[in-house]
């Protein structure tokens, strides 16, 4: 498809990393705006969005070092190399450590913890929606050969030399697949968002949807690197399935919702 969108000297801009930025962006400003409906303060949002994104960078690239681990024990120069750098990464990888991350920051300055979840929740969407249109332009995450009407067929040479993308082979668009759930995901939590009956409504209803579209969507990738758990499902499938179990905890949990305090008054 398009890698970089245009090449000068010896600086190129790969699409990827622009959709990514974007989608951090956008993803972002929607959190903040859903939290001052909550009454959440936008600068403790920022400060969070912020961790969020670089242990989301950090979990992605390592999870997707781990999964494939045995390459990169043999080619150690690998993990600092171009191609890693552009390559998206494992996403689950990036969300567990963000959670991670942003649950310790929340406990630490005594922020109403489900409440938060839940308006992060649709921008996580948003902006891995926007991630997965830069992985169908950088040609990674692709999906195995088909010969569907909507199948689609890398001609680049580029996509090929920096992340392996197979060229002349109709394959599944997988990328697509996902941006379109995760679009439609973002949507509908948007609107559930202004509907929920208790806390952590929202963010357990993203991991579940998630979860259960990455598990089926995982049977249609075709890239390497999809690890291997117990010797019947991948290890992002796995991990996909702890996403549901998550979910499903959360909303048995059931937390009592709390009265929402205007975001002026919050601050």
């Amino acid at each position: 498809m398009l890698p970089r969108l245009f090449h000068i000297g010896n600086f190129g801009l790969p699409t990827y990393g622009l959709m990514a930025a974007l989608g951090l962006i956008f993803g972002l400003m929607l959190i903040v705006k859903l939290g001052r409906e909550q009454g959440l303060d936008p600068d403790k949002l920022w400060n969070l969005g912020i961790i969020a994104i670089l242990s989301g960078i950090a979990g992605a690239k390592l999870l997707m070092i781990l999964v494939d681990l045995g390459y990169y024990r043999d080619h150690p120069a690998e993990i600092f190399s171009l191609s890693t750098f552009q390559a998206g990464g494992v996403w689950s990888g990036g969300f567990v450590l963000a959670l991670a991350m942003c649950i310790w920051y929340m406990r630490r300055n005594h922020l109403p913890v489900l409440r938060i979840c839940d308006v992060f929740a649709p921008g996580l969407a948003l902006g891995h929606a926007f991630g997965r249109v830069g992985c169908f332009a950088a040609g990674c995450c692709w999906g195995r050969e088909t010969h569907v009407p909507w199948a689609v067929t890398f001609h680049n040479p580029l996509a090929n030399e920096i992340v392996g993308t197979p060229l002349n082979v109709p394959l599944h668009p997988t990328q697509l697949y996902e941006m379109v759930v995760e679009l439609a995901n973002c949507l509908f939590l948007v609107w559930l968002l202004r509907r929920k009956k208790f806390e952590g409504e929202i963010m357990g209803t993203y991991m579940i949807i998630y979860g259960v579209a990455r598990y089926f969507i995982e049977f249609f990738r075709g890239d390497p690197g999809r690890g291997d758990f117990m010797g019947f499902m991948s290890g992002t499938q796995a991990i996909a399935l702890c996403l549901v179990i998550g979910g499903g905890l959360l909303w048995m949990r059931r937390a009592a919702l709390a009265p929402v305090v205007p975001a002026k008054a919050a601050r």
